[in-house]
C-alpha cells in the first residue's frame, strides 16, 4: 500500500496526491499535523514537513523528488514530455509555482488565512494579504499569456507543471482567493484540470473551521 502524509490543502501535497491519481495508483492519506513535530514523522523526514510518500519499501520527501520518482517509477501515462528542452520548460514552470508563486502568493493568502489559525501562530498580517492579492493577478495574467500559445502550461500535454500550479490554485480557490472571472482563459484551463478523474478526491477535502464556498466542488463553476 502507498502510504501519502500529507495537510489538505497543502499546494504541494497536492501536486503529488494529482500525479498519483492521474497514474492510477491507490494511495492511502495520513493527515499530519506537522507543525507539532511529532517524532515519528521527524524520523519519516528530520525537515519536519510534508508531503512525505511511502512507496515501494521507501520513505519519499520533497515534493518535487517525489514527482520526479513517481515519474520515473510509473512512467505512464507520461507526465514530462521526452524532449529535453520541453522537459526544461515543464521543470522550470514547477519551480515558478512552488517557490515564486508559493512566496508571493500562497505564503501570503493561504497560510495567514488558513495555516496561521490552524497552528495557533496568530492572526493574518493584512499587509501580507494584500501583497498576495496584489501579487495573484500579475500570476494570473502570466498564466493566461501561456495559455494563449499552448493548450497547456507548458506546451500541448498535461505535464506536471499544470499539477504545480492546480496544487496551489486549487487550496486557494477553496478559500475563494482566485478571481477567475478576470481571467477566463486560466478559468477555462482550471475547469479542465478540474474535471478529471484524478482531481475527484481533492474535491472532497475539507478544512474543519473552513468550509468550503459552493462553487469549489462544481464541475461546471
Amino acid at each position: 500500500m502507498i502510504r501519502l502524509y500529507h495537510v489538505p490543502l497543502s499546494p504541494y501535497c497536492r501536486k503529488v496526491r494529482l500525479s498519483l491519481a492521474e497514474k492510477k495508483l491507490e494511495v492511502e492519506l495520513v493527515e499530519e499535523r506537522y507543525w507539532e513535530r511529532d517524532p515519528d514523522f521527524l524520523r519519516r523526514n528530520p525537515a519536519g514537513k510534508v508531503p512525505v510518500l511511502k512507496i515501494d519499501g521507501l520513505t519519499l520527501a520533497e515534493s518535487a523528488a517525489i514527482c520526479e520518482y513517481i515519474e520515473e517509477a510509473y512512467p505512464d501515462p507520461p507526465l514530462l514530455p521526452k524532449d529535453f528542452a520541453e522537459r526544461h520548460e515543464v521543470r522550470r514552470l514547477v519551480g515558478w509555482f512552488d517557490d515564486k508563486f508559493h512566496f508571493e502568493v500562497t505564503s501570503k493568502l493561504l497560510y495567514e488565512r488558513v495555516n496561521k489559525k490552524i497552528t495557533k501562530e496568530g492572526y493574518p498580517d493584512s499587509a501580507n494579504v494584500k501583497a498576495g492579492a496584489r501579487a495573484i493577478k500579475k500570476h494570473l495574467a502570466y498564466m493566461s499569456w501561456l495559455l494563449d500559445q499552448r493548450r497547456w502550461l507548458a506546451g500541448n500535454e498535461l505535464s506536471l507543471a499544470d499539477f504545480a500550479a492546480a496544487g496551489h490554485l486549487s487550496a486557494l480557490d477553496y478559500i475563494s482567493d482566485v478571481d477567475w472571472n478576470a481571467y477566463p482563459t486560466v478559468r477555462d484551463w482550471y475547469a479542465r484540470i478540474k474535471s478529471r478523474p484524478a482531481f475527484r478526491r481533492l474535491l472532497a477535502d475539507t478544512v474543519p473551521g473552513f468550509p468550503p464556498p459552493a462553487h469549489y466542488a462544481d464541475l461546471d463553476f
